[in-house]
């Protein structure tokens, strides 16, 4: 089926309802013409039968042996004065003593309708078929000066003629309703122009089509996009905006301070420049922005901001760092064994067997007492790595690591994702490790155990602690306290805070009364 362009749909329309209307219009007007015209002339024909019929020397005439003398030239005079095609004057019989053919005076009138007139003294008018044909007129009875009915008048217009008057109307009505036709398709074209401009060229199929992949496209995007018009109010946001800015309800048509602070779209839409790669912090969370105006011609009529999340960008990255750090840990680790064995090596190679089998024994016991607890109590291989390489991380720095030994952990449901685990424990023992640096004792102690509802790791060091003012700042994302370090970025924490809660679980800090901060974490077996 071939498929018609909007201007050929709009025009069609528009001209059939204008043709349906005109001819409608033309047709009711057609018929109340012809009424009226009808209506008109008839009335006009009974005036002047009524007048002839009153005129005293029409009415003497009858009184007369030759009436035909008298009212024959005075019907005929009136009847040329007023353009009727006939009038006729009949006796009481309806004997013709006036007629425009003078070979039909004498004879009976024709038409069958005097009876009104010449009975019972009616004026009227009636359509019949004379001598003349068919004709429409106007009666009058002619009474002597005793109130008899001694006459009849007919005055008579042609029906043809009557016709041709108000064909000649209708001709200048059409002449109009042409005239409204054309008119209609020369604004039918210009709407049709005007919308096509609208809809910039496109067909309605076309624009369903748009619609259609515009709205996948934009629910493909992981990006947020929202887009306001010159005015400021909203007038497009996907879902991914919606998430990323925690919305629920409807926001089409608001204005966008009040869902998109501190934008600065208004300046795009004010100087037409567009922004690139813009930080910000939206619901604690970093994104990147982009700002871009909208044209229409040399207008700007609105502005589309596009921003991604970029909090997991920076986890990857810190995981990938992690990752780095644990097999840098592990090669700090294997480089310190290598030196012990190194001493071991010239101990026997000098004869020093006792201070060689003292070494080892040393050595031994305290990877026995660390690995009783690592090996046979943390029964998750994520964990035992993790920990394992810190431990080798806390040696590198004199940092003496010790695991709880009422630590106990079976392995870690599936949900707890390696990645975020490593997140959670790199950091806080990271941060423990630079707490103690500058203490003469540096002590860490790691507990873990998921006895309860919850999986518990706890991390505490002998560090200075935590002043009580800053335990509110500390999980914000910016805020460091370390103001020494070169690395001091302040999204540690923030970052850590955020993974747990992603677990469904919480965290907890406080300072020891002797001084170093504990962290607490629990995550629950089931997320709720």
């Amino acid at each position: 089926m071939p498929r018609f362009s909007l201007q050929t749909k709009v025009l069609v329309l528009i001209i059939t309802l204008i043709m349906l209307v005109t001819l409608l219009f033309t047709a009711i007007n057609a018929y109340f013409e012809s009424k009226d015209v009808e209506e008109q002339v008839g009335e006009r024909a009974l005036q002047v039968a009524t007048t002839l019929s009153f005129m005293p020397s029409v009415k003497a005439a009858f009184a007369n042996e030759n009436p035909v003398n008298i009212i024959q030239p005075i019907a005929e005079e009136i009847r040329k004065f007023i353009g009727a095609e006939f009038i006729v004057v009949g006796d009481k019989e309806s004997v013709r003593v006036a007629h425009p053919d003078i070979e039909k005076i004498g004879k009976k009138m024709v038409g069958g309708d005097n009876d009104r007139a010449l009975i019972e003294a009616e004026y009227y008018t009636s359509k019949a078929i004379g001598s003349l044909g068919p004709s429409l007129r106007g009666k009058a009875p002619i009474f002597n000066d005793e109130g008899e009915v001694v006459g009849i008048v007919s005055v008579g217009f042609m029906v043809e003629d009557i016709r041709s008057m108000i064909f000649s109307k209708l001709v200048k009505i059409s002449g109009a309703s042409l005239f409204v036709v054309f008119i209609g398709i020369g604004g039918g074209i210009a709407l049709a122009r005007n919308i096509r401009k609208d809809t910039l060229g496109l067909e309605p199929h076309q624009i369903a089509s748009l619609y259609r992949d515009r709205t996948a496209i934009l629910s493909s995007i992981r990006e947020g996009i929202i887009a306001m018009d010159k005015t400021g109010k909203i007038s497009l946001m996907n879902g991914s905006a919606r998430k990323i800015l925690g919305l629920q309800a409807d926001t089409e048509s608001r204005q966008i301070e009040d869902v998109f602070p501190n934008t600065k779209m208004y300046d795009v839409l004010l100087s037409k420049n567009t922004g690139q790669d813009e930080e910000f912090v939206l619901n604690n969370r970093q994104v990147i922005v982009n700002r871009t105006p909208i044209m229409d011609g040399d207008e700007v009529v609105g502005v589309v901001s596009s921003f991604r999340d970029k909090t997991e960008l920076n986890e990857m990255i810190h995981t990938l760092s992690e990752v780095r750090q644990y097999s840098e840990d592990l090669r700090a680790q294997t480089h310190e064994y290598t030196n012990k064995l190194y001493v071991i090596s010239g101990l026997l190679q000098l004869g020093h067997y006792q201070d060689a089998i003292e070494l080892i024994q040393k050595e031994s016991q305290l990877a026995a007492n660390q690995h009783k607890v690592l090996l046979d109590q943390i029964n998750d291989r994520t964990v035992q790595a993790i920990i394992l390489g810190k431990i080798g991380k806390a040696s590198e720095k004199k940092v003496t690591f010790e695991i709880d030994e009422n630590s106990y952990l079976e392995p870690l449901p599936e949900k707890v994702d390696i990645a975020k685990l490593i997140t959670i424990l790199g950091n806080l023992i990271d941060n423990a490790l630079e707490a103690v640096a500058d203490q003469t004792e540096k002590h860490i102690v790691f507990f873990a155990t998921d006895l309860g509802e919850d999986i518990v790791f706890e991390i505490a060091d002998n560090g200075p602690g935590l002043p009580e003012e800053n335990i509110d700042c500390i999980f914000k994302q910016g805020y460091t306290t370390k103001t020494h370090h070169e690395q001091a970025h302040g999204y540690g924490l923030a970052i850590v805070k955020e993974t747990v809660e992603d677990l469904g679980g919480h965290l907890e800090v406080h300072t020891q009364p002797n001084g170093g901060a504990v962290f607490t974490v629990f995550i629950p077996r089931v997320h709720r």
